[in-house]
């Protein structure tokens, strides 16, 4: 729709943790978005590939918001590499920039996704990526709705999302789940059957592949393999 509606969707999804973070965008920041940041959060730093000038005035007025340009991204091999410090050196490797769309999923359960469960169960694997693993993703209605995240179980990170959406009042019933890795076990699955999840995307590859289907099916949820994994750390 809108850059506006699309921060205050991303914003509703934990208006706390929002307090002293960063925005990014993909484009433009206008004056409306601008705005509403400025009336109803604080902000270290707001990023986006260029600003307007109505935009900028407004950002202007708030004390120690810092206003970053990073231009139009040019998908030269710099910017699909990625970087880790390791003793002796640095670790060049790909960054994780795979992307998968309806045709690479691989449908497990003897229920498939609806159409707009695969809309979002693709909109929560893009987001997934960008959540320190073990990582879990809420989604519904292309909306983020609840978010766990660097947790060392995850079933752990399944249980959070759950509690995060909770919080802000966002509805988890009906909502699909994103695991950036797969489920070791049946426990993420029944973990997200009691809150109402119905469709799961996760790469698969466990030992216990057959178990977690088996729960999914057992919870009348959909389930697609990606093959792929995130695995932020």
């Amino acid at each position: 729709e809108t850059l506006a509606k699309a921060y205050e969707l991303a914003f509703q999804t934990d208006p706390t943790s929002a307090f002293g973070g960063i925005i990014a965008f993909n484009r433009e920041l206008d004056a409306e978005t601008a705005q509403r940041i400025i009336d109803q959060q604080f902000t270290e730093v707001i990023i986006a590939p260029s600003v307007s000038e109505k935009a900028l005035e407004i950002t202007a007025t708030k004390k120690n918001v810092r206003v970053l340009t990073s231009g139009q991204w040019t998908g030269t091999r710099a910017t699909s590499l990625d970087y880790k410090r390791v003793n002796g050196g640095l670790l060049l490797q790909d960054r994780d920039i795979h992307e998968i769309s309806e045709a690479d999923l691989k449908l497990v359960t003897k229920r498939p996704p609806t159409k707009e469960e695969v809309r979002d169960l693709l909109f929560a694997w893009r987001v997934a990526l960008y959540v320190k693993s073990n990582a879990i993703v809420y989604c519904k209605n292309n909306q983020t709705i609840g978010i766990g995240a660097g947790q060392m179980s995850r079933v752990y990170s399944a249980k959070i999302a759950g509690i995060k959406a909770a919080d802000e009042n966002l509805v988890v019933e009906g909502s699909v789940m994103a695991s950036d890795a797969f489920f070791p076990f049946r426990d993420g699955i029944d973990a997200a059957a009691k809150t109402g999840i119905t469709a799961v995307i996760q790469p698969g590859g466990s030992m216990r592949d057959e178990e977690v289907i088996a729960a999914a099916d057992e919870a009348d949820i959909a389930m697609v393999f990606t093959s792929v994994r995130h695995f932020r750390h």
